[in-house]
């Protein structure tokens, strides 16, 4: 895990629910636990605070970083890809981005893809994306602010039936590849279960094995369109896979929090 992932981490799952906010002693007393020296977790924090997602107050000698509204808002839509699977019926129908992007702004090109990957849309063509999902509403909320030369088209449309149906989703996902990634990482988190279950991750393995696991699983929501049942292919863990992510994440929950709270008590 990278320096910047430690401390978005620890906002995310840690700091928010746990009085919202962090002195920079306990904040280096915490990214030290991953091994991240001083200086750079001085840097990061720096430049974090400059992009906006934290908010910087004195107290006395010190600095407490506070995240801010764009933060958590970011924080809150990662939260719901991340823990959130669909549970809804599928209606057999697609939602489509058409977009248009002057072919010199490029940086406007890749974080519509990026976004639209997140939001767990599959390209289709080029500058086509779809999704099983309605989450068009989120797609104009993602890109309100984007320049009047670029164009959104937001469409809902059907196909002649299933087969079709599975057809666009074998063409628009690699779901060969991400089940096999699914696999190991589902293997690698069966064989832990038995401590984790018994209580026996505690302190600071606790923290780092639970920060890891979130990390691992991260990427998933940009690669996963979590498509309906009757469109996944056989033999597919997908949906293990996050049914046992939850569940570590659950167990070593107080461990970690407890932990944390011993650290961070420690350095005010």
């Amino acid at each position: 895990m990278k320096a910047r992932s430690i401390v978005l981490d620890l906002f995310g799952d840690y700091v928010r629910y746990q009085g919202g906010e962090l002195r920079m002693k306990s904040l280096l007393a915490m990214t030290d636990v991953f091994g991240v020296n001083e200086s750079t977790t001085r840097m990061v924090a720096a430049r974090m605070r400059r992009e906006g997602w934290f908010e910087a107050r004195p107290v006395g000698r010190e600095t407490t970083y506070v995240l801010t509204d764009k933060a958590l808002r970011v924080l809150n839509a990662g939260r719901e890809r991340i823990f959130r699977r669909s549970a809804e019926p599928w209606e057999s129908q697609w939602h489509m981005v058409i977009y248009t992007v002057p072919e010199s702004d490029r940086p406007t090109r890749d974080r519509l893809r990026k976004g639209l990957s997140w939001l767990g849309f599959g390209p289709l063509a080029p500058s086509t994306w779809i999704s099983p999902h309605d989450r068009l509403g989120q797609v104009a909320e993602m890109f309100a602010d984007v320049d009047t030369n670029v164009r959104l088209d937001l469409l809902t449309m059907g196909t002649q039936g299933l087969p079709q149906d599975r057809e666009l989703a074998a063409r628009c996902w690699d779901l060969e590849a991400l089940n096999k990634d699914y696999q190991r990482f589902v293997r690698h988190y069966l064989a832990r279960l038995p401590d984790y279950r018994a209580g026996l991750v505690t302190g600071p393995a606790a923290l780092r094995e639970r920060m890891q696991l979130v990390h691992d699983y991260r990427l998933f929501p940009f690669r996963d369109p979590d498509l309906p049942l009757e469109l996944l292919p056989p033999g597919w863990v997908g949906r293990e896979v996050h049914d046992v992510f939850l569940e570590v994440h659950d167990l070593l929950r107080e461990p970690a929090e407890q932990f944390y709270r011993q650290v961070t008590g420690a350095a005010e």
